[in-house]
């Protein structure tokens, strides 16, 4: 029975990966039971890592630390990947307001946990950074930070790093409380009604601006009689499309740029929401007409045609010439669950699918030229990702001199691939760089990165674990984490819902997103019935990640340096 004891209790890489297997099979298995309606998911790989590390059970710390530092790159790439597309995009005006209160939580974490450290003075830096990002259950920030003092304090780092993850541990599970906490506290101190907001919400979204509109409208205005559709693009100085017109014979076609439009004839054009008075104005009154009914004897279809080319990743619609070439008009794009007006200037990327309307067999023309092949989309880009994961590792390595540092500052293993990451999805495109990955490959490496770092950490944490926690010391950290997740939340969320009136659906999202919480967001989801926390924590999520890594790391480095 020799070989049984050597796999559990011995040093070999059977041992190892048995006792990652393990720690990450039950912790994830735990994570999914629900407790008051909430589950803490992968994080309680963590807990489980931690309980065996406790127990005695060791992995080779060679190894221990390659598997932690490659679930984190896994981990933050995969992140990096996912936000790049909306980073740049979430700082423009429709999302200032909410990003501006996602800072505030930010500042007002740092500022309550400095605020700890100078009254307190109980607790060193090191432990205050895990504290925090258990506090704001941020795991990147945490990876962050212990990389960096990889980078900084030389041989002190192992025991470092190993104080700040039982801080983090400490101050992880009334940090999930305290965010729920505080949008409870929200609903009563303001006395809300929760299905007054969503009533609230569902009149807003029937009045959005930003998804395509669709009406079908009879020419009566003679200024645009036997004019070609392109006079009526420059007449109408506005992204729209008109998918398709009806002749006052009843013959239906689709229009091209040298179409002319004629008196009475029916016109089905999709356009912003917020236009629709200009074109009420300038073609006619609206008309009831099904256009499925009348155009499929005729030969005209609308189907839907997924990208797969890598050439056309990153064309501009308006460059590839449907009208002329392939007498089709597209009307809609899908991308990651979002439809978009079919402008011009709107660039392509791969996994978008198209509405084309045209008839049957110039659509398929088309659609072999695009690819449409979803079994394409299944292969992974796994050279997008090592390529991205090199550049990220150069540049996380390069040495930063700051003003008032003895050291260089480097943005490490976790800042460097983040930032690339981030640049990859939103600009990889012009590089030829496809970047597009199914939700649920996306999803398997991010998890699979998460759990190998979590489990790590756990496994290298536990031997002093229980007596850390059940110390003196221990247990302010729980008080000081507390403290630095609820004070914060409840000072934003007032100022959200009494200043700023916003719906508290979306600050439910918010506050899941300023503090990067599955969790959370996961109850405020049931909590509103629709998807206005998601919106709101997709907004929030790119900055709040970013800023809550590269902070950790900075504190890390001053301190250290």
């Amino acid at each position: 029975m020799n070989w049984l004891s050597d796999l559990f209790i011995g040093n070999s890489v059977a041992h190892t990966i048995l006792i990652y297997a393990i720690v990450i099979a039950i912790g994830v298995m735990l994570g999914n039971v629900k407790i008051f309606g909430i589950s803490l998911g992968a994080t309680f790989v963590l807990f489980c890592g931690i309980l065996v590390g406790h127990l005695g059970v060791t992995v080779d710390g060679a190894t221990l630390k390659f598997i932690q530092e490659f679930g984190l790159i896994l981990f933050i790439f995969s992140i990096g990947l996912q936000v790049g597309p909306s980073f740049f995009s979430s700082l423009k005006q429709e999302g200032l307001q909410l990003n501006g209160v996602a800072m505030l939580i930010v500042a007002l974490n740092v500022v309550v946990a400095f605020a700890i450290y100078f009254i307190a003075g109980n607790i060193s830096i090191t432990d205050l950074v895990g504290v925090m990002s258990g506090a704001v259950t941020n795991t990147p920030g945490l990876g962050a930070a212990q990389q960096a003092l990889i980078e900084t304090a030389g041989d002190r780092a192992g025991d470092l790093n190993e104080s700040m993850s039982l801080g983090y541990a400490a101050a992880y599970p009334l940090g999930v409380v305290g965010i729920i906490l505080s949008m409870v506290l929200l609903k009563v101190i303001f006395k809300i009604n929760v299905d007054k907001e969503v009533e609230d919400i569902e009149h807003e979204k029937e009045a959005s601006q930003l998804k395509p509109h669709v009406i079908t409208y009879q020419v009566t205005n003679k200024l645009i009689y036997d004019i070609p559709v392109t006079r009526l693009h420059a007449i109408i100085d506005h992204n729209f499309t008109i998918s398709r017109m009806k002749r006052e014979d009843g013959t239906v076609e689709i229009p091209q740029g040298e179409t002319i439009i004629r008196k009475d004839d029916v016109l089905r054009i999709v356009m912003s929401a917020h236009d629709q008075d200009i074109f009420d104005a300038i073609i006619g009154p609206h008309v009831d007409f099904d256009w499925q009914l009348e155009t499929e004897p005729k030969g005209i279809v609308s189907k839907r045609i997924v990208i797969t080319q890598s050439e056309l990743n990153g064309r501009k619609i308006g460059s590839i010439r449907l009208h002329e070439g392939y007498k089709v008009n597209v009307t809609r794009v899908y991308r990651a669950g979002v439809e978009l007006l079919a402008s011009p200037n709107l660039s392509l990327q791969i996994g978008d699918r198209l509405t084309v309307v045209g008839r049957e067999e110039d659509v398929d023309r088309l659609g072999k030229r695009m690819g449409n092949s979803y079994k394409r989309l299944d292969h992974p880009k796994l050279f997008t990702m090592f390529i991205g994961i090199v550049l990220g590792i150069i540049v996380g390595s390069i040495p930063i001199m700051l003003p008032g540092m003895s050291v260089p500052m480097k943005l490490g293993l976790a800042g460097g691939p983040l930032i690339v990451a981030i640049l990859i999805g939103r600009y990889g495109y012009k590089a030829k760089l496809v970047t597009y990955t199914s939700n649920a490959a996306s999803l398997m490496l991010r998890e699979l990165g998460l759990c190998l770092f979590l489990a790590s950490v756990g496994i290298a944490a536990g031997g002093r674990f229980v007596e850390t926690i059940l110390s003196a010391n221990g247990l302010t950290w729980v008080l000081y984490g507390f403290l630095i997740t609820i004070i914060p939340l409840m000072i934003a969320v007032i100022v959200a819902r009494g200043k700023l009136r916003l719906n508290y659906c979306t600050i439910m999202g918010l506050v899941a997103g300023a503090t990067t919480d599955p969790p959370a967001l996961g109850y405020a989801n049931n909590t509103a019935g629709n998807d206005a926390p998601a919106v709101a924590y997709a907004t929030v999520y790119p900055l709040t990640m970013f800023m809550r890594v590269l902070i950790a790391e900075l504190i890390i480095i001053f301190a250290v340096a």
